[in-house]
Protein backbone atom coordinates (compact mmCIF):
# COMPACT_ATOMS: atom_id res chain seq x y z
CA UNK A 1 0.00 0.00 0.00
CA UNK A 2 1.20 3.57 -0.78
CA UNK A 3 1.79 5.65 2.26
CA UNK A 4 -1.23 8.57 1.35
CA UNK A 5 1.12 11.38 2.56
CA UNK A 6 3.72 10.99 0.07
CA UNK A 7 3.31 10.00 -3.83
CA UNK A 8 5.56 6.95 -3.16
CA UNK A 9 7.15 6.49 -0.05
CA UNK A 10 10.06 4.07 -0.73
CA UNK A 11 11.34 6.61 -3.21
CA UNK A 12 11.17 9.27 -1.19
CA UNK A 13 14.47 10.30 0.04
CA UNK A 14 13.24 13.55 2.42
CA UNK A 15 15.56 15.21 3.98
CA UNK A 16 17.77 13.12 6.78
CA UNK A 17 19.31 15.88 8.45
CA UNK A 18 16.11 17.22 9.76
CA UNK A 19 15.50 14.64 12.47
CA UNK A 20 19.19 14.93 14.04
CA UNK A 21 19.31 18.11 13.99
CA UNK A 22 15.78 18.76 15.17
CA UNK A 23 16.56 16.36 18.17
CA UNK A 24 20.32 18.22 18.73
CA UNK A 25 18.45 21.52 18.85
CA UNK A 26 16.04 20.07 21.36
CA UNK A 27 18.15 18.79 23.61
CA UNK A 28 19.96 22.64 23.52
CA UNK A 29 16.79 24.55 24.00
CA UNK A 30 15.31 22.29 26.64
CA UNK A 31 17.57 21.06 28.34
CA UNK A 32 18.64 17.00 28.75
CA UNK A 33 17.80 17.49 32.62
CA UNK A 34 14.72 18.49 31.82
CA UNK A 35 12.85 16.32 29.47
CA UNK A 36 11.26 12.92 30.66
CA UNK A 37 10.00 11.45 27.09
CA UNK A 38 10.27 12.18 23.74
CA UNK A 39 7.70 11.10 21.20
CA UNK A 40 9.58 11.21 17.52
CA UNK A 41 6.39 11.05 14.75
CA UNK A 42 7.36 9.72 11.29
CA UNK A 43 8.00 12.49 9.15
CA UNK A 44 5.92 13.28 6.64
CA UNK A 45 8.24 13.37 3.34
CA UNK A 46 7.45 14.31 -0.58
CA UNK A 47 10.94 14.10 -2.79
CA UNK A 48 13.22 16.14 -1.16
CA UNK A 49 10.61 17.79 1.33
CA UNK A 50 10.37 16.68 4.60
CA UNK A 51 7.91 17.96 7.52
CA UNK A 52 8.01 16.43 11.28
CA UNK A 53 7.15 16.58 14.94
CA UNK A 54 9.04 15.63 18.04
CA UNK A 55 7.06 15.60 21.04
CA UNK A 56 8.54 16.57 24.16
CA UNK A 57 7.42 15.89 28.19
CA UNK A 58 9.20 18.26 30.25
CA UNK A 59 9.82 17.63 34.25
CA UNK A 60 7.73 20.89 36.47
CA UNK A 61 10.14 21.30 39.54
CA UNK A 62 7.87 19.74 42.87
CA UNK A 63 5.11 18.57 40.42
CA UNK A 64 3.96 15.75 39.26
CA UNK A 65 2.67 16.74 36.43
CA UNK A 66 4.62 17.46 32.69
CA UNK A 67 4.64 20.23 30.37
CA UNK A 68 4.25 19.24 26.93
CA UNK A 69 6.13 20.62 24.10
CA UNK A 70 7.08 20.18 20.76
CA UNK A 71 8.97 20.70 18.08
CA UNK A 72 8.05 21.26 14.60
CA UNK A 73 10.43 21.15 11.50
CA UNK A 74 10.18 21.81 8.14
CA UNK A 75 13.08 20.81 5.56
CA UNK A 76 14.40 20.99 1.83
CA UNK A 77 16.99 19.89 0.23
CA UNK A 78 17.85 21.88 -3.21
CA UNK A 79 21.09 21.02 -5.43
CA UNK A 80 22.10 23.81 -3.88
CA UNK A 81 21.59 24.01 -0.17
CA UNK A 82 19.65 22.40 2.23
CA UNK A 83 17.02 24.22 4.71
CA UNK A 84 15.93 23.44 7.91
CA UNK A 85 13.10 25.42 10.01
CA UNK A 86 12.06 25.05 13.31
CA UNK A 87 9.51 25.57 15.68
CA UNK A 88 8.81 24.93 19.15
CA UNK A 89 5.62 25.56 20.90
CA UNK A 90 4.11 24.86 24.70
CA UNK A 91 1.08 23.15 24.12
CA UNK A 92 0.08 22.54 27.86
CA UNK A 93 0.89 20.57 31.18
CA UNK A 94 -0.66 16.96 31.85
CA UNK A 95 -0.60 14.38 34.13
CA UNK A 96 2.40 11.64 32.85
CA UNK A 97 -0.25 8.59 32.62
CA UNK A 98 -2.20 10.82 29.86
CA UNK A 99 0.44 11.00 27.85
CA UNK A 100 0.33 8.34 25.85
CA UNK A 101 -3.50 8.84 25.41
CA UNK A 102 -2.37 12.02 24.21
CA UNK A 103 0.23 10.94 21.76
CA UNK A 104 -2.55 8.10 20.29
CA UNK A 105 -4.92 11.20 19.83
CA UNK A 106 -2.03 12.77 17.24
CA UNK A 107 -1.83 9.85 15.40
CA UNK A 108 -5.82 9.39 15.17
CA UNK A 109 -6.43 12.93 14.27
CA UNK A 110 -3.53 12.95 11.45
CA UNK A 111 -5.57 10.45 9.88
CA UNK A 112 -4.56 6.71 7.90
CA UNK A 113 -1.33 5.71 7.65
CA UNK A 114 0.11 8.23 9.99
CA UNK A 115 2.26 5.72 11.74
CA UNK A 116 3.01 5.11 15.54
CA UNK A 117 5.58 7.79 17.59
CA UNK A 118 8.77 6.04 18.56
CA UNK A 119 8.62 6.98 22.12
CA UNK A 120 11.71 7.35 24.03
CA UNK A 121 12.44 7.62 27.72
CA UNK A 122 15.14 10.19 28.58
CA UNK A 123 13.62 10.53 32.21
CA UNK A 124 15.85 13.99 32.72
CA UNK A 125 19.38 11.69 31.66
CA UNK A 126 22.09 13.36 29.63
CA UNK A 127 23.67 10.22 29.01
CA UNK A 128 20.51 9.19 27.39
CA UNK A 129 19.49 12.09 24.90
CA UNK A 130 23.42 11.65 23.97
CA UNK A 131 23.01 7.73 23.13
CA UNK A 132 19.58 9.11 21.03
CA UNK A 133 21.85 11.82 18.87
CA UNK A 134 24.29 9.41 18.72
CA UNK A 135 22.22 6.77 17.18
CA UNK A 136 22.74 9.17 13.64
CA UNK A 137 25.91 9.55 11.71
CA UNK A 138 27.93 12.22 12.54
CA UNK A 139 27.61 14.04 8.87
CA UNK A 140 24.12 14.45 8.97
CA UNK A 141 24.80 17.29 11.89
CA UNK A 142 27.77 19.32 9.53
CA UNK A 143 27.37 22.33 8.49
CA UNK A 144 25.06 23.29 4.85
CA UNK A 145 26.81 21.00 1.74
CA UNK A 146 26.13 21.68 -1.66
Amino acid sequence: MTDPRTDDQSDDPGVPEALPRTLALARRRLGAERVDRLWIFPPIRRGRRERGLVAASLFLDGEERRRIVTVTWTAERTGRNLTVEHAFHEEGDAPPDLLPRVMEGVVRRAGEGYGDPREVEIGGDAERFATLVDEFDPALFAAEQA
